[in-house]
C-alpha cells in the first residue's frame, strides 16, 4: 500500500496557524493562539506544527512538502522569531507563496466549485518586492504606476480565476503603506484598503485593536445620515480612500467609560463606517465581475468576515453562487498554503471538501477523565452519560430552564466562530440571558450581540431570507412574529448572524437542537464562543474546566461527561 502524501501549510502572520493535508484532504489544523493562549498570536510556528504532527501521529520525515507564508518577509527555514522545527529537517522541501495567493487557495481548496472567480480583500498583503521575488511571472498584472512607485506598496485586493486546478490572477491592486504616525487614524496597513479603513475607525471608536469586529456589532445602534461624506472613491477601476474623511472626526475614545458616556456618537460613527465598507465591497467586487463575469465566486481575506456586507453582496445577485471562506482572515493562510502545495506545486487533483471547518483533534475519554478527576475538579461531581440521546435530552431540559451550558465536543473549529464544538449555549428567548452572558460569563461590552444556531431545515421558519449559513458569516432578519422568542439572538436592528447547523459535520449539535426543539418548540439556540473577552477559544478539556470555574456558567459538557454547579 502506498504511503499517504502529507502537505503541511504554515502561516506565520499574526493569527498564525498550521494545517496538514493527507492525500489532499484536511486531516488536522490549528491556530497558534489556541495553544499559546495569546490572542492573535503569530510568528514562530513550532507550536502549531507540532500539534498537527502529534494529532496525526507522524514526524517531519513523513511530510512530502511544506508551503509557508508570512506578511512582510520570506521566513528562513531554520529561524523565525526563534529556532524552527525545520532546522533539523535539511531535506524537507519548503516553498514560499505570497499573502493573497494563500488567501485565495484557502477558499478554492474548501469550496464546492469546480471553477470560479476568487476575490481577496484585506488590510494588507505582501509587499510588491517580495511578491515579485516569489511570483516574477505575475509582473504583467501590475500597473506601471505601481511598479514605478518609490514608496513601499503592498497587496490591497486581488481577483483570480480558478480552473479547478490552478489560480490565474486577473486583476491585482496594490497600495502605498499608511505608516503609523501621530494621526488618529494611521495604522500599519495599506493606505487605501477597506480593511485598513475599518481597523482605523475601530481604533478611533474603542481605543484598542482587540477586536475590530466589535464595530459591526455597534453599528446597528447608530443612525444613518448623521455624516454625509464618503470615505471611498473609484478611479479607473481601483478603490481609493479620500483622506478628507479623517478631518471630520476629532473625538477619539479615551477608554471604555468615555466610550459609554458618548455611546450615541460612537454608534453613529460605527454606522457610517459600516455603510461605507458595504458600499466599497460591493463596488469593488461588482467592478471585477463586470470585467470578468462568472457565475461562481469565492470571497476571502479579512474583510470577508463582515457578515452584514456579505449578506448585501449575496442579495445583490451579481453571481449565482458565493462561497464565503470561514477562516477568511490570516488564520486561513496555512490552509491556503497547504492547498497550494497539493494543487499547484504537486499538481494533484482537487479532492472534494466535506464542508466542515472543524480541524482540531478530538480528546479521548481517558484524557477527559484525567482532568475531571483532579482533586480541584472533584467538587463538581461529574456524571458520565452512556447514552448520547439521554445526554442531549438532559442538556435540552436544562437549556429550556434557562441554564447556560459550555459545550465541548470533538475537534475544535478552525477560524473565528464557534459552531457547536467549542460553544456556550443558552435559550434564545428567556429574559435577561443575553445580558447575563455578556456581563457574568463573557465579561464584555453589553451592546455585543449573540448568534442564533438553527436547524438548517428550519431557517426559513424564523428568518426572512432563510439563508444557508453554516459558518455564521451572513446576517439575516428575524421574522417579526419571532422577535420575542428570539430576543437574545436578534440585534438592535432586527438582524441576526445566523448559523444553519448541518448533520453531515455537526451531528451531535443537530441532536441537541432537535431535542431542544422538542422541549421548547424552538429550533434555535444562542451560540457563542467558549471563551471570555480577550481569551482565545478553549482547546483542551482543562481549559474548558478553568473557564467554567472562573465564570457564571451553569453546566460544562465535555463529550459525554457533565459537570454542574
Amino acid at each position: 500500500m502506498n504511503s499517504p502524501i502529507y502537505v503541511l501549510g504554515t502561516g506565520l502572520s499574526h493569527n498564525g496557524s498550521a494545517v496538514l493535508l493527507k492525500d489532499g484532504r484536511v486531516c488536522v489544523g490549528i491556530e497558534k493562539e489556541r495553544l499559546s493562549r495569546i490572542k492573535h498570536d503569530g510568528g514562530n510556528d513550532n507550536l502549531a506544527i507540532q500539534y498537527c504532527l502529534d494529532a496525526e501521529g507522524i514526524e517531519l520525515k513523513d511530510i512530502s512538502l511544506v508551503v509557508q507564508c508570512a506578511n512582510f518577509e520570506i521566513p528562513e527555514r531554520n529561524q523565525y522569531k526563534g529556532t524552527r522545527l525545520f532546522a533539523e529537517a535539511k531535506d524537507l522541501k519548503i516553498v514560499d507563496i505570497s499573502h493573497h495567493l494563500a488567501h485565495a487557495y484557502s477558499a478554492v481548496g474548501t469550496c464546492s466549485f469546480s471553477e470560479c472567480a476568487v476575490m481577496v480583500i484585506d488590510g494588507c498583503g505582501s509587499p510588491l518586492d517580495q511578491f515579485l521575488k516569489l511570483h516574477p511571472e505575475q509582473k504583467q498584472f501590475i500597473s506601471p504606476e505601481i511598479l514605478n512607485e518609490v514608496q513601499m506598496v503592498c497587496e490591497k485586493d486581488s481577483f483570480y480565476h480558478f480552473d479547478g486546478q490552478k489560480l490565474t490572477p486577473l486583476m491585482k491592486d496594490f497600495s502605498v503603506m499608511a505608516y503609523k504616525s501621530d494621526s488618529l487614524f494611521s495604522l500599519p496597513t495599506t493606505q487605501h484598503s477597506i480593511g485598513g479603513f475599518y481597523a482605523s475607525v475601530s481604533h478611533y471608536v474603542f481605543g484598542d485593536m482587540d477586536d475590530v469586529g466589535k464595530l459591526m456589532g455597534l453599528a446597528p445602534f447608530g443612525k444613518s445620515g448623521i455624516f454625509n461624506f464618503e470615505a471611498f472613491e473609484f478611479r479607473s477601476g481601483n478603490l481609493f480612500i479620500n483622506e478628507d474623511w479623517k478631518n471630520q472626526f476629532a473625538n477619539p475614545s479615551k477608554g471604555y467609560e468615555y466610550f459609554k458616556s458618548n455611546f450615541d456618537y460612537y454608534a453613529n460613527v460605527a454606522k457610517w463606517a459600516q455603510e461605507q465598507v458595504e458600499k466599497a465591497v460591493l463596488k469593488c467586487i461588482h467592478n471585477r465581475l463586470e470585467k470578468f463575469p462568472h457565475k461562481n465566486l469565492c470571497y476571502t481575506g479579512g474583510v470577508a468576515l463582515n457578515a452584514v456586507a456579505n449578506a448585501k453582496l449575496q442579495d445583490s445577485k451579481i453571481v449565482e453562487n458565493i462561497y464565503f471562506e470561514p477562516a477568511a482572515a490570516d488564520n486561513g493562510l496555512a490552509l491556503g498554503c497547504a492547498f497550494y502545495g497539493w494543487l499547484e506545486y504537486l499538481n494533484m487533483q482537487k479532492v472534494p471538501h466535506d464542508g466542515s471547518t472543524c480541524f482540531g483533534k478530538a480528546y479521548a475519554s481517558n484524557e477527559i477523565e484525567k482532568e475531571i478527576h483532579k482533586v480541584e475538579n472533584k467538587k463538581y461531581n461529574p456524571v458520565k452519560f452512556l447514552d448520547e440521546n439521554e445526554l442531549v435530552k438532559f442538556c435540552a431540559e436544562k437549556l429550556n430552564q434557562g441554564k447556560t451550558i459550555a459545550w465541548f465536543q470533538s475537534g475544535a473549529e478552525f477560524g473565528p466562530r464557534s459552531l457547536g464544538r467549542r460553544s456556550i449555549l443558552a435559550h434564545p428567548g428567556i429574559e435577561g440571558i443575553k445580558d447575563h452572558i455578556n456581563l457574568d460569563i463573557k465579561f464584555r461590552e453589553d451592546f455585543r450581540p449573540f448568534a442564533p444556531a438553527v436547524l438548517k431545515e428550519k431557517a426559513d421558519k424564523y428568518f426572512v431570507q432563510g439563508r444557508n449559513s453554516p459558518y455564521m458569516i451572513l446576517v439575516d432578519k428575524t421574522k417579526p412574529e419571532y422577535l420575542e422568542k428570539l430576543k437574545n439572538v436578534t440585534h438592535r436592528d432586527g438582524s441576526a448572524r445566523v448559523q444553519t447547523v448541518e448533520e453531515s459535520w455537526n451531528p451531535k449539535f443537530v441532536k441537541l437542537l432537535t431535542a431542544f426543539y422538542t422541549q421548547s418548540g424552538i429550533a434555535v439556540l444562542l451560540n457563542t464562543s467558549l471563551n471570555k473577552k480577550g481569551m482565545p477559544i478553549v482547546e483542551t478539556p482543562q481549559e474548558a474546566i478553568d473557564l467554567f470555574e472562573m465564570t457564571a456558567l451553569d453546566i460544562l459538557v465535555l463529550e459525554n461527561y457533565v459537570l454542574e454547579k
